[in-house]
């Protein structure tokens, strides 16, 4: 059942605890539309509106596809609050809290929590990095002071650091980690975290590329940079998995394999920024060191959107 009126949570019980599951299905990483003058908060309000008429199960603000990295420190706590207050509880909103400085990142999870976010999602720290131990103290020390419960981001292609996975067995312990966000690529490694912490931890895909796969080794859906252009048909491959069609959700995949290609062709969120622009749901505009698409590479993803009939 899609959710289009109230806040749903469903509960997760294991041996050794009871935690939220925050959704299960298609969570959109939201673009963050710019305008001359900032963040395009009409505009965001709008994406916002059709995502979840199109029966999203969560959104994502303020991560990597939300430029994050180059959102003011009033941008970021403006949007989180934004997104609450335009979802009003039809979906859950997870706020990217996550930083290199573990003490910006709590007065961003703070900040998060009193804005009503449903979750936190929070990436490993970039640049300097941190050795396993550092991040169990960093991710313990976060959730400790959160009242949302956290989702733990692991994307060692943008961060240079990635989350072993006896490290996902020691935070899984911690009542208020409730999920991880998994963007490694290696199946292999996460097999073996799942391993350790099925039953504990919520898994997601954080590669599009990989939604089916995920959800056989015990995912329970995505953080979706796809379904910022295609929300409904995202969601249907998580919905035909759970309903037992793994056909179908396998066939899903395959179909927007090449779309899902096209839109990593360059640095996320670079295409989907260009995308969403076609669509007339934004201005193409990124903040340096971000710049918009290649030409030749632009013009093959609109081919290709165009023979999904999202573009003319």
């Amino acid at each position: 059942m899609r959710q289009t009126l109230v806040k749903i949570y469903y509960v997760q019980e294991s041996e050794n605890n009871m935690k939220k599951t925050i959704f299960k299905g298609i969570a959109t990483a939201l673009i963050t539309p710019f305008n001359a003058e900032g963040i395009d908060y009409e505009q965001f309000g709008r994406i916002i509106d059709w995502q979840i008429e199109s029966g999203i199960n969560a959104l994502v603000v303020c991560g990597t596809t939300g430029e994050a990295s180059t959102l003011t420190d009033d941008e970021h706590r403006d949007a989180i609050a934004f997104a609450v207050k335009r979802a009003a509880g039809k979906v859950p909103i997870i706020a990217g809290t996550g930083s290199n400085d573990t003490g910006y990142a709590k007065d961003l999870t703070r900040c998060a929590c009193e804005a009503g976010a449903d979750a936190v999602l929070v990436v490993t720290p970039y640049y300097n990095k941190a050795t396993q131990k550092g991040l169990v103290k960093m991710f313990t020390d976060i959730a400790d002071m959160s009242d949302a419960p956290v989702i733990l981001y692991n994307v060692p292609s943008r961060t240079g650091v990635n989350i072993e996975p006896d490290t996902y067995r020691i935070l899984a312990d911690h009542e208020n980690i409730c999920g991880i966000k998994e963007a490694n690529g290696n199946l292999s490694k996460i097999v073996e975290t799942m391993s350790y912490v099925y039953g504990k931890l919520d898994l997601y895909s954080g590669n599009d590329d990989q939604i089916v796969p995920l959800m056989s080794v015990g995912g329970i859906g995505a953080i979706s940079v796809l379904s910022n252009v295609l929300p409904r048909e995202t969601c249907q491959i998580a919905e035909k998995f759970f309903a037992g069609d793994i056909h179908g959700a396998a066939q899903l995949q395959y179909q927007y394999h090449a779309l899902i290609s096209a839109l990593f062709s360059e640095v996320n969120p670079i295409p989907v920024k260009a995308a969403m622009a076609a669509m007339g749901f934004c201005e193409n505009t990124l903040r340096l060191p971000l710049t918009p698409m290649d030409e030749v590479k632009e013009a093959a993803m609109l081919q290709i959107m165009r023979t999904h009939g999202l573009i003319s």
